[in-house]
């Protein structure tokens, strides 16, 4: 017996598989492996953190780009 996809319990998102879903996803039809990935990294963007502050990511993404910005002018 050959063991196919592997998950590990109380994980957000795990999985290891011996079998190529990437033959069967086309552009606007994901496998639903890939469909499930993103989907959990979207989730854990949503909740991620970055310091004591808890400023989101994305806002402090839009800081240092607007420091970078400030500082090449």
């Amino acid at each position: 017996m050959f063991v196919e996809v592997i998950e590990l319990p109380g994980h957000p998102w795990f999985l290891a598989c011996q079998f190529h879903p990437e033959f069967k996803s086309r552009p606007y039809l994901p496998h639903p492996i890939f469909r499930s990935f993103v989907a959990a990294a979207v989730e854990y963007r949503k909740t991620r953190v970055v310091d004591e502050a808890e400023e989101p990511v994305e806002l402090v993404a839009k800081a240092q780009v607007e420091e970078a910005s400030a500082v090449q002018a």
